[in-house]
C-alpha cells in the first residue's frame, strides 16, 4: 500500500512538473519548476470526474491522458523556450515552417552517420518522456483518483489548488499567487488556433495584408521622379545579418565596438563619403530575417509572419520593381542560399545570386560557409561595371554575422587573394578550421564578427569604384537573446551612406542624425523606413525641403 501511495505522489509530481517547467537562461534546456500548473490542476480534476462516473480507465482513456499530457508538455517547452531564444512569442504557423529548414541547413555540416545518430538520440529521448508520462498518467487515473475519491483529506489540497489556480487566471492577489502558480499554456494553444484559422480560412488571410500607399504611389509617378534625387547612381541595399541596436547600447558589446566603429567612420570620411544614422524597428527577432527584408521593400509591416507569406501570393509591387521602371538593373545576392528559392521571384529582382554562382574555394565558415567579404568582391568581379551599363540596384543580405556569430573570419585587405583558393593563409585557416564556437556565450563571437564586418565595409569604400554609388546598411534583426539580454528591444541600426550632401540632408529631416551613432527615438517600422526612403529619394518639387 505504501507503495502504490509513493507510486501515485510520485506520478503526480511529475506530470505538475512537467506542465510547469521553466528556462535554464540563455540555453533551450528546461528546469523543473516548484509552482503549480494550472494544467496539471485541471488534469487532475478530469480525472477524478472520470472515475468518479465510470469507476475505471480502460487503456484506450490511458492513452488520451498521456496524448493530452505530451501536447501541454510540447507546449510548455516551446512557451518558456521560444521567447529566450527568439524574444518572441510561439508561432506554430512560423516556426512550423523555420525550424525543419534551420535542422536542414544545420545537419549539412556533419557527416551522415553523426545525423542518424542525433536522430536517434532525438526519437529515444521522445519515447523515454512518452514511457514517463504513459506511466504517470496511469498512475493518476488507476491509483490517485481513485484513492482521492475514498480519501476526504485529500478535499482539502485538490480545493487548495484549485482555488490558487483560479485566484491566479482570475488576477486575484496576484503578488501572491504569481509565487504559488504557474502561467498556464492552453492560452498558447489557443492563440495558435486563432493564427492557424487566419492563414487557412478563405478570405481572412486577404484582409491582414493592407496597402502599402508610397510604393504604390511611387509606381504610378513618372520614372525619373520616384528616384529622381539618385540621379542615376547605383544604390546597394545591404541587410547586416543580426546587427541589432546592442552593437550601440548594450553594456559590453557597445564599448567594445566602439574602436571599430572609429576606424570605419574614419573610413568613410577617407573615402569622401558621408553618413548619417537612425534607429528602426526591425519586423522580426533573432531570425527570419526575410520578414524585415521584404518589409523594407514592400513597405507592408511584416512583424506578422502571415503577412508575409500571404504577400508572396499577390502581385504587390516591390522596390526591385520600382527601381526597373527606372530603368534600373535590379540584381540580388545572396550568399546564404544553395538551394533554389521559388520564393524569390516575387520580390521582382531580374537576377539573383546564390553561393553556388559565388564557387567560394576557401575555409567553410559557419552553417553558410560564405565570407561577406569575399560574396561582394567576387560579386563585382563577375558583374563589373561599366560607365556605359545601366545603373545597378543592389540587394545583399549578408550571412556571416549569422548566429552563433563564429568561427570570426579575418579581414583581408587584399581584396584579389579573397578570390583564391587560399584567401587567408595557412595560419588563419588553421585556426578558422579549430575555431570552437560557445554556444552558452556567444558575446565574444558577436563583437569579433561585428568587429570584422566594420573593417570589410570600410574597406569596400576605399576600394576604386568606377561610378557613384549610395549605400544603405540596415540591421535585419536583433541577436538572439541569449546575446542581447532578456527583454531586449528589436530596434536595428540604419545608415545612409551617399556622396551628396543635398541627398544626406534629405535624410537628416527625416529623423536621421549626422554621423554613424544612432539617436533615439526610432524612426518607426522596417515599412516607416521603406516610405522614408522612397521620400528622401523622390525627385519631384514638392518632395523639396
Amino acid at each position: 500500500m505504501a507503495g502504490a501511495v509513493a507510486a501515485a505522489l510520485a506520478a503526480l509530481l511529475l506530470l505538475n512538473a512537467a506542465f510547469s517547467l521553466r528556462n535554464w537562461w540563455p540555453t533551450p534546456f528546461v528546469l523543473p519548476n516548484s509552482r503549480l500548473a494550472p494544467e496539471f490542476v485541471a488534469l487532475w480534476l478530469l480525472a477524478l470526474g472520470w472515475v468518479a462516473w465510470r469507476q475505471r480507465a480502460s487503456p484506450r482513456v490511458v492513452t488520451l491522458f498521456t496524448l493530452a499530457s505530451a501536447l501541454l508538455l510540447l507546449g510548455r517547452y516551446a512557451n518558456v523556450t521560444v521567447p529566450t531564444l527568439f524574444g518572441r512569442p510561439v508561432n506554430l504557423y512560423w516556426d512550423g515552417q523555420q525550424i525543419p529548414r534551420f535542422l536542414w541547413v544545420s545537419a549539412r555540416d556533419y557527416p551522415g552517420w553523426a545525423v542518424a545518430i542525433a536522430v536517434l538520440w532525438t526519437l529515444l529521448a521522445a519515447w523515454v518522456v512518452w514511457v514517463l508520462l504513459r506511466w504517470a498518467t496511469t498512475r493518476l487515473v488507476r491509483d490517485a483518483a481513485p484513492y482521492a475519491l475514498r480519501a476526504r483529506w485529500t478535499w482539502l489540497p485538490t480545493t487548495a489548488a484549485t482555488v490558487a489556480v483560479v485566484a491566479h487566471l482570475a488576477g486575484w492577489a496576484p503578488s501572491i499567487t504569481w509565487h504559488l502558480v504557474a502561467d498556464p499554456i492552453t492560452p498558447t494553444y489557443a492563440r495558435q488556433a486563432v493564427l492557424l484559422g487566419t492563414a487557412f480560412l478563405p478570405g481572412r488571410a486577404e484582409a491582414a495584408l493592407p496597402v502599402a500607399q508610397p510604393l504604390e504611389a511611387a509606381m504610378q509617378a513618372p520614372p525619373a521622379q520616384a528616384l529622381g534625387l539618385l540621379a542615376g547612381r547605383d544604390f546597394t541595399l545591404m541587410f547586416l545579418e543580426s546587427y541589432g541596436a546592442m552593437a550601440f547600447e548594450h553594456p559590453r558589446a557597445g564599448p567594445q565596438l566602439a574602436p571599430a566603429r572609429a576606424q570605419l567612420a574614419h573610413d568613410i570620411a577617407a573615402s569622401g563619403y558621408l553618413v548619417a544614422s537612425a534607429f528602426v524597428r526591425a519586423a522580426t527577432f533573432a531570425g527570419a530575417s526575410e520578414l524585415s527584408h521584404l518589409s523594407l521593400l514592400s513597405g507592408i509591416d511584416l512583424s506578422d509572419p502571415l503577412r508575409h507569406d500571404v504577400l508572396l501570393t499577390t502581385k504587390r509591387p516591390t522596390l526591385a520593381r520600382l527601381f526597373a521602371r527606372a530603368g534600373y538593373e535590379t540584381v540580388a545576392l545572396y550568399p546564404a542560399l544553395s538551394w533554389d528559392w521559388p520564393e524569390g521571384r516575387f520580390y521582382g529582382f531580374e537576377r539573383l545570386l546564390d553561393a553556388r554562382d559565388l564557387r567560394y574555394e576557401g575555409p567553410p565558415l559557419g552553417y553558410w560557409k560564405v565570407p561577406d567579404q569575399f560574396s561582394i568582391a567576387r560579386f563585382e568581379q563577375l558583374n563589373p561595371l561599366t560607365a556605359g551599363s545601366r545603373p545597378r540596384f543592389l540587394f545583399f543580405p549578408t550571412i556571416t554575422s549569422h548566429l552563433p556569430f563564429g568561427p570570426v573570419p579575418p579581414y583581408q585587405p587584399d581584396w584579389q587573394r579573397l578570390l583564391t583558393p587560399d584567401p587567408f593563409g595557412a595560419e588563419d585557416t588553421e585556426r578558422l578550421r579549430n575555431a570552437y564556437v560557445d554556444w552558452l556565450d556567444m558575446l565574444p563571437n558577436y563583437v569579433g564578427m561585428f568587429d570584422y564586418t566594420y573593417r570589410w565595409l570600410g574597406g569596400y569604400l576605399q576600394r576604386p569604384h568606377p561610378r557613384e554609388m549610395v549605400m544603405l546598411w540596415v540591421g535585419d534583426h536583433q541577436p538572439a537573446a541569449s546575446v542581447s539580454g532578456e527583454g531586449a528591444s528589436w530596434d536595428v541600426p540604419v545608415h545612409i551612406v551617399t556622396r551628396d550632401p543635398v541627398l544626406l540632408a534629405r535624410f537628416v529631416a527625416l529623423g536621421f542624425k549626422p554621423g554613424l551613432e544612432p539617436a533615439r527615438p526610432v524612426l518607426g517600422g522596417m515599412h516607416d523606413l521603406h516610405a522614408a526612403l522612397l521620400m528622401a529619394l523622390d525627385g519631384s518639387a514638392a518632395a523639396r525641403p
